[in-house]
């Protein structure tokens, strides 16, 4: 119950102003203050043992240390790439070989990003001990980290400046400046992989089929040198069965030792007078997809079983030698995996483990194996990617439930979470994590890996996509300036002697700027207090639409032949555009809810860390979900949190 007022006289408060006046003048010397009673630390309580207990106020506090760090970028760099949005024309039509992914490394070494490891500690070590090991070394790779992308961002930036090739796969962009790459700066995000990784006996590793390699970097590949991994291409409904073959070939040549596999995480629902003709999902992995990552599964787990040239050749190793993995599982209770206790949160990483992995290095064989190891109780497997690739959506989909928040915010999943799939088979779903590799950050935001409402770079961003896609063309947009009346030429010429043309206003010249005024015109989207075309909002919901699958597209793979790509879309210069049935219309396309809300599509977008970037975010960013006239009037036996949007996660 509040304290309850004093009450207090006219005159007694008109004193009390007047001495304040006093003492704010230098009249009067102010009475010194009396100390404050020391107080207990809210947040904790003693436990039963007598250590203190982290109450619920604490909860927001630990959420913030997960939250994703990255760099900021400096205010003159976001007035150059602003200015140079609206001024460097757009390459119409797109050159087919912008379709073919390119990379961006310009010749540096791949050996020298890598991820950081966690380094090697014992039972006897305190935890203070383990954590200032970990900080030391994190800090080392981070500065090792900050220089080389340092180095590489100065030579991007001299072959910008270099001469364009007009057959080079990138956009002649000669003018704008090179931007950095992000990366994961938070050592607790990175404390979840490690967790993960060493509770896990087989990794799979989920890329976007968009394009696989931007979330496959060699970092990563370097990382789960040795482990037993399994590449899983997601969202293969948007890329389409021709890309995602091409992907398929093109990474069995790179990483000829792992497995690779497609699958869909969701499938459509019927349509309801509730959803208002709006297509919705629900989270579902087909028959033939199960199969197919079960199987292989099943092929890792039988080679983990097989004992090493070395132990097979002395009969004393392989008589107490003790396989990695559980000897059986019951692979047909995989498939057909249905119930309320599918999925269910119950154990976690304090399950009996093979202790070869419990020190941060992953040893193939020990010749003393057999000595008080036992063999795993269950069988774990571990989900790990970079953000906004579905993990959590293949979790809820092979579960048949949502089990695990899945969201089209890149980074919802904060901690890492261990859900058992059978008895025998337990699942631990990662974070995911934003990996150092050789790309720039408007990459990264067309992937769909950063948040789109904390980019602060945003005409930067639509220009890097608008090189790749004709985004003006794809929401049927108008140019600002044809609705500009044109000047008419009054000058008097002679039969003949007129050579001058008129520029054809049919045609005009697109920049980035253009598409973002025009988008925000379509949608009447205008500033509040000069009325403006709000173009940071319009390019806030552009770059959502792309990382989410509203507008379908996709890469092919590096070195592929001319021949091989579509001749149609090639001829039509539509990029990576994917066309649907139809064509989208800016005036009736609904704006991406908030970023916060669960997630949409089948294999669209994702989940993971609420990532709380140190970035600017302009205000203007902020977006409303938009609705049909008589959405307040449906009635819903779902809940918001249970509700799947037409494009998202």
């Amino acid at each position: 119950m509040p304290a309850r007022r004093k009450p207090t006289s006219t005159n007694k408060k008109k004193a009390e102003q007047q001495l304040k006046r006093a003492i704010k003048r230098g009249d009067v010397t102010p009475e010194p203050k009396k100390p404050t009673p020391h107080r207990k630390p809210k947040g904790f309580r003693l436990g039963p043992t007598g250590q203190p207990i982290a109450s619920e106020n604490t909860a927001a506090e630990s959420s913030r240390r997960l939250q994703s760090t990255f760099i900021k970028l400096p205010k003159n760099y976001l007035e150059e790439t602003k200015t140079l949005a609206s001024t460097v024309p757009l390459q119409r039509p797109i050159m087919a070989q912008q379709t073919v992914f390119a990379g961006y490394d310009h010749g540096m070494r791949k050996e020298d990003l890598t991820c950081p490891r966690r380094p090697k500690w014992r039972f006897d070590m305190t935890k203070i001990e383990v954590e200032h090991n970990e900080e030391g070394v994190f800090k080392k790779w981070v500065d090792q980290t900050d220089q080389t992308l340092a180095e590489w961002q100065v030579k991007s930036s001299e072959m910008l400046k270099a001469t364009p090739d007009p057959e080079d796969s990138h956009p002649p962009s000669s003018a704008v400046p090179a931007s950095p790459s992000y990366y994961e700066r938070n050592i607790e995000v990175w404390r979840q992989l490690w967790r993960v990784t060493e509770i896990s006996q087989i990794i799979l590793v989920l890329l976007d089929s968009r394009c696989p390699i931007l979330h496959y970097p060699p970092s990563l590949a370097a990382y789960l040198e040795g482990r037993k991994a399994i590449l899983v291409l997601t969202k293969i409904d948007i890329t389409g069965a021709t890309r995602v073959e091409a992907w398929n070939r093109y990474l069995h040549a790179q990483y000829p030792h792992l497995p690779i596999v497609s699958v869909e995480s969701y499938t459509e629902k019927e349509i309801t007078a509730v959803h208002q003709g709006r297509t919705q999902y629900e989270p579902s992995i087909p028959h033939y997809f199960r199969q197919k990552l079960i199987d292989a599964i099943k092929k890792v787990h039988a080679e983990m079983l097989e004992p090493p040239e070395r132990v097979k050749s002395n009969p004393s190793w392989l008589k107490t030698w003790v396989p990695p993995v559980k000897r059986s599982v019951d692979w047909d209770s995989l498939l057909n995996a249905t119930g309320a206790k599918v999925g269910a949160v119950v154990g976690g990483p304090a399950v009996p483990q093979n202790k070869l992995a419990i020190n941060g290095s992953f040893p193939e064989i020990s010749e003393n194996q057999g000595d008080g190891i036992q063999e795993p109780e269950v069988l774990t497997i571990g989900l790990i990617g970079q953000p906004n690739v579905g993990k959590s959506s293949l979790l809820n989909a092979l579960f048949g439930a949502r089990r695990v928040r899945a969201s089209k915010t890149p980074g919802k999943t904060k901690h890492f979470q261990t859900l058992y799939w059978t008895s025998d088979v337990r699942l631990v779903d990662c974070p995911g994590l934003v990996m150092p590799n050789y790309i720039p950050m408007e990459m990264q935001v067309l992937a769909g890996i950063l948040p789109i409402s904390r980019v602060s770079a945003v005409p930067l961003c639509a220009y890097n996509a608008a090189n790749f896609l004709p985004i003006e063309r794809i929401y049927k947009l108008v140019h600002p300036t044809t609705n500009v009346p044109p000047v008419k030429d009054k000058r008097t010429w002679r039969e003949g002697t007129k050579s001058e043309e008129l520029p054809d206003l049919n045609r005009p010249t697109w920049t980035a700027m253009d598409i973002l005024t025009a988008y925000a015109d379509a949608k009447g989207w205008v500033t509040a207090k000069a009325g403006r075309p709000d173009i940071h909002r319009a390019g806030n919901a552009l770059l959502r639409a792309l990382a989410e699958g509203k507008i379908s597209w996709a890469f092919w793979p590096p070195e592929t032949p001319r021949e091989a790509l579509s001749s149609e879309l090639n001829e039509a210069g539509l990029g990576i555009w994917i066309p649907q049935d139809k064509l989208l219309d800016a005036e009736s396309d609904q704006e991406s809810e908030d970023e916060g809300e669960d997630a949409s599509k089948g294999a669209s977008s994702e989940e993971e860390v609420d990532s709380d970037v140190v970035e600017e975010v302009d205000e203007n960013n902020a977006t409303t979900s938009v609705i049909g006239r008589f959405g307040a009037l449906a009635v819903s036996d779902e809940s918001d949190d249970d509700e799947i949007d037409d494009e998202g996660e």
